[in-house]
This record gives structure tokens, C-alpha cells and sequence, in this order.
């Protein structure tokens, strides 16, 4: 595949590496020192894009992609307010994107199990669940996608409560997100189910950047030559 990589911070040049010692080609390197030169890449140069940036600049970029025919992968977040618009996009445009907040496979099985324990726990009143979030302190968003992703999975099955809530555990009405930036660390998520009696966790630790930039090739790789909207339980088939 001919890849162009939008976004070249610490998760481009890690799925570059991932991507190279595949076979791929990296025709571009998009940052923010260069986005001018994003203008230059079109549908007969490049096979998919690869697109990691910050909140402020993702849709502009998936919008480019898409209004040029472009597939694009994307991990950003923070940007999740205008998705609708970019999956109406990818419609109109008969164009393939994928997105996801996480590509880890393990964390992927993570969120599947999550919904799965939720579904059960919901009915167990003495239990309080709540969430924390781990990430290294260049993180801009709080909370994290991931974090997002989570509660969503809990509350589908959690009607008496009324959303989500960041770093608020006296908001007993919603889902709790407790968020930490510290050194050094590539991303942990908790679930915890509490009662007076004892306390059930299910959680993830990330290690390395390795599976989520594997992930992102996996993805870049399964969409080549599909239409559509798409995320990580197609591509898991989940």
C-alpha cells in the first residue's frame, strides 16, 4: 500500500516503522510543520491515509481525504462532535473511513468485554461502576477517547444513568471518568464495580505504542477496496 501518514508525532513514526517493515510505501508525511503540503496528495498517489493529529485539526484532514477520494484511518480524538458530518461525508462521497479511539486489538477485546460484563452487572444495585483513565502527560484530550468509548459500552446497558461525566464522583447521576497524566505512561483504562462487600476490576494496560500502530495497518490494509463507514468491531469481527 501507498500510505500517507497525516500526523507524524510519536504514534506516525511508530505506525511508520510498523507499516515499513511490512512491505508498505510511505509516500507523505503530513505535520503540523508542513499541512500545507496535504494539498498536493490525491487518490491516484496515495492508497489510504493514516491520520493521527489533535481534536483542532482531524476533521479537516478526514474532510480532505474524503473529498478527494481518499480512504482514511483515523485514531484522533477529541474531535467526536462532528462525526456525524464526517461519516455523511464519507456517504456522499461513496468513500471508505475508518475510525476508531483505540486499534489495539487488546483493547478492542477490552471494550467487547466491557459491554458484555456491563450487560450483567446493571442488575446488581449494590455495585457503583466507575472508570480511570492513565495517559502520559503530552495527552491533550480528558478524557481520553478510550475512556469514552468505555462508558458508552457501560451505559448502553446502564439506563439510570444520564451519560458521562469527567472527574466528577460526586455527580452520582452519571458515569464517572477519572483522568491522570503521568510520565511515561502509554495508556491504562479501569473498570471498577464497587460495593460495601468487595470490588470487581476488569482493565487494560498498554505497554508499547506497537499494537495500536498495528492495529492502524490492519485497518489501512482491510479497507482497500470497500465503501463505507467502519470501525474495529467489523475489522475484529466482533
Amino acid at each position: 500500500m501507498k500510505i500517507l501518514l497525516i500526523g507524524y508525532g510519536k504514534m506516525g513514526k511508530t505506525i511508520e516503522q510498523m507499516a515499513t517493515a511490512k512491505g508498505h510505501e510511505i509516500v507523505g508525511r503530513i505535520s503540523h510543520e508542513n499541512v500545507q503540503e496535504l494539498h498536493q496528495y490525491t487518490a491516484e498517489t496515495t492508497d489510504v491515509a493514516i491520520e493521527f493529529t489533535h481534536p483542532e485539526s482531524a476533521f479537516d484532514n478526514i474532510s480532505y481525504c474524503l473529498n478527494n477520494g481518499i480512504p482514511v484511518v483515523s485514531g484522533s480524538t477529541g474531535w467526536l462532535d462532528k462525526f456525524e458530518e464526517a461519516k455523511n461525508l464519507c456517504r456522499e462521497h461513496k468513500g471508505a473511513f475508518f475510525y476508531a479511539s483505540n486499534f489495539s486489538v487488546g483493547v478492542n477485546l477490552f471494550f467487547h468485554f466491557n459491554e458484555y460484563i456491563a450487560s450483567k452487572m446493571q442488575a446488581y444495585k449494590a455495585y457503583d461502576v466507575a472508570i480511570r483513565e492513565v495517559h502520559h502527560l503530552q495527552k491533550v484530550d480528558k478524557p481520553s477517547g478510550t475512556g469514552i468509548t468505555t462508558a458508552e459500552g457501560i451505559l448502553s446497558s446502564y439506563s439510570n444513568l444520564e451519560g458521562w461525566v469527567a472527574d466528577n464522583p460526586e455527580e452520582k447521576t452519571k458515569l464517572n471518568i477519572a483522568s491522570e497524566r503521568e510520565p511515561d505512561v502509554v495508556g491504562t483504562h479501569i473498570v471498577t464495580y464497587s460495593s460495601d462487600v468487595d470490588k470487581i476490576e476488569l482493565g487494560h494496560i498498554a505497554h508499547s505504542r506497537a499494537g495500536f500502530a498495528e492495529g492502524a495497518v490492519m485497518a489501512a490494509a482491510w479497507l482497500q477496496g470497500r465503501q463505507g463507514v467502519y470501525g474495529m468491531k467489523d475489522l475484529l469481527n466482533l
